[in-house]
């Protein structure tokens, strides 16, 4: 079994909205080679999986189904940032990123949810959700001085701010991942 351990759980919730700040403008960029039928089809295979998530939350919600729904969600999202640094900008890099994204929205509901059970303090849900806030202002803050500082540096099409931006964001993805660990420990 496994139990959490809040101070590091903070933690870690701090830079997953500090990288959900920083990637929130990307999509409009990344998936504009996307038809609109896509996000059609997208929007039904989310509410599916939701559906089938929710179903199963009587098996899913304890720590150690937490741990590792949070750590896969974590490892698509550096996969397919990975992906996009190492492959040419088209059609296929925008649907590899919204297939990422949309596995990650999958369990978004269930992550909420389980972690309002395992944190069970209104104390320590008030940390978390001050830290979730500060993160994602802190992140929105520094993308657009970072899309300033590229602008500056002559780094103007949205492609390759975007693309820059994406060696801040798997960076931040590895501090994540590495949080995870951190915010778990076995029972003994």
């Amino acid at each position: 079994m496994l139990t959490l351990i809040p101070k590091w759980f903070i933690v870690y919730k701090f830079f997953n909205a500090l990288f959900l700040g920083l990637s929130v403008g990307v999509v409009f960029t990344i998936y504009e080679p996307l038809k609109p039928s896509i996000y059609s089809l997208g929007g039904i295979v989310l509410a599916f999986g939701m559906l089938l998530v929710a179903r199963m939350y009587h098996y899913l919600l304890n720590a150690q189904w937490f741990f590792r729904i949070s750590l896969w969600v974590e490892v698509v999202l550096a996969v397919a940032i990975m992906y996009f640094l190492l492959h040419p900008y088209n059609y296929q890099t925008a649907l590899v990123m919204y297939i990422g994204y949309q596995i990650s929205f999958i369990f978004g509901a269930y992550l909420v949810r389980a972690e309002t059970l395992l944190l069970k303090t209104d104390t320590l849900l008030t940390k978390v959700d001050t830290a979730k806030q500060l993160g994602y202002l802190l992140g929105m803050g520094i993308s657009y001085i970072f899309y300033k500082i590229l602008t500056f540096e002559h780094i103007t099409q949205n492609q390759a701010q975007v693309y820059w931006l994406h060696y801040l964001l798997i960076s931040i993805e590895s501090i994540i991942i590495w949080l995870i660990f951190k915010s778990f420990k076995k029972q003994t």
